[in-house]
């Protein structure tokens, strides 16, 4: 193929031009190129393969130019650049070997032959420069998609790091804080929360794949629920389901979490908490309600009136980057219970 286009195609594109503007020539002075001396004609297209070799390099060259100008994309004042130069040098090819060889040749050089030797070649110059640069083109297209996909993966991936890294506090806190009250009244049951709270660490910390067996994410979820009703009131009343059939299907870790703990924390009233994770179809389903108090809390007769936290909108951004346009999340106060439903289209 490089043979071809180094020795083989100048010549083509030469005689290419050189028949374009033979056949227009005769068409406007009834002439008929073929019924004339073969040794002339031989001659023309000798000269029309010379340009066309001329033309072809240079114009290679003339890409390489603007290649080693230390472009990185191809923008519009580039490419207009680019066929600035391409018809430049189609003038100065063209004029350099053509207007000879026509003002030498049958009636001398007419203005319809400075016209065709101008016009018809320019059209084969760009039409070549069209095909030469797309494959550059496209190169370059493909190349900026890939950056930007990066780019934006990049700033998807932080923005996640940071909404998993705002989890962690809280987590941490309510571990320690338990302890802390269990080494007063049970070292050994103490002994017994800090492994529990080592494992539910090592699963954050180790296992954090890009996805994980859905029964990794519920044992994860027992370990925590157990580590809360060691601070939970006695009048806890826990409802658990999880599917059976639930095994290997894969999930992002730590979905499911902030729903558990935001049941645990605002739990009251008649301090019933029931959980269901299931599968319906080719969706994961988990649904979560927690009772709460009757009555609002009060300091000095005035309602406390519960900031919004975080962890339920982090949920909702993770969802939006993690399953777009895949998943169905909803929350809220419905009969003195506090609902929440997530669905997962797997």
């Amino acid at each position: 193929m490089k043979f071809f286009m180094k020795y083989i195609f100048p010549a083509l594109y030469g005689l290419t031009a050189y028949f374009f503007i033979r056949l227009l020539t005769d068409s406007v002075t009834g002439m008929e190129f073929w019924q004339r001396s073969w040794g002339l004609n031989g001659i023309e297209m000798s000269f029309a393969m010379g340009m066309g070799y001329l033309f072809i390099w240079a114009c290679n060259r003339l890409i390489a130019y603007y290649d080693r100008r230390g472009y990185d994309h191809f923008s519009t004042g580039r490419i207009a650049k680019e066929l600035w130069g391409v018809f430049l040098l189609n003038l100065l090819v063209q004029n350099l070997f053509m207007t000879p060889m026509v003002a030498l040749t049958d009636n001398g050089l007419q203005w319809f032959d400075l016209a065709e030797i101008n016009t018809v070649p320019l059209f084969l110059a760009f039409i070549y420069y069209g095909v030469k640069r797309s494959s550059a083109y496209l190169q370059a297209y493909i190349q900026n998609k890939l950056q930007l996909e990066k780019i934006t993966n990049d700033k998807l991936e932080t923005e996640l790091k940071f909404l998993r890294a705002q989890y962690h506090p809280h987590f941490l806190f309510n571990a320690l804080n338990t302890i802390y009250f269990q080494m007063d009244d049970d070292v050994v049951a103490a002994k017994k929360t800090v492994e529990q709270f080592a494992d539910l660490l090592r699963y954050q910390l180790y296992d954090q794949q890009e996805m994980v067996n859905i029964h990794q994410e519920i044992q994860y979820m027992q370990r925590f629920i157990d580590l809360q009703q060691i601070r939970s009131s006695p009048r806890l009343r826990l409802q658990l389901h999880f599917d059976e059939h639930l095994q290997d299907e894969k999930v992002y870790p730590l979905l499911f979490l902030p729903l558990v703990e935001n049941a645990f924390k605002y739990i009251g009233g008649e301090y019933l908490l029931q959980l269901e994770l299931c599968k319906q179809g080719t969706d994961i389903y988990f649904h979560i309600r927690n009772s709460i108090p009757a009555v609002e809390p009060e300091i000095e007769g005035i309602p406390v009136v519960r900031e919004k936290g975080i962890g339920l909108e982090n949920l909702q951004r993770r969802l939006e980057l993690l399953y777009p346009d895949r998943h169905h999340f909803s929350a809220g106060i419905k009969e003195q219970q506090f609902v929440a439903e997530l669905k997962i289209n797997l």
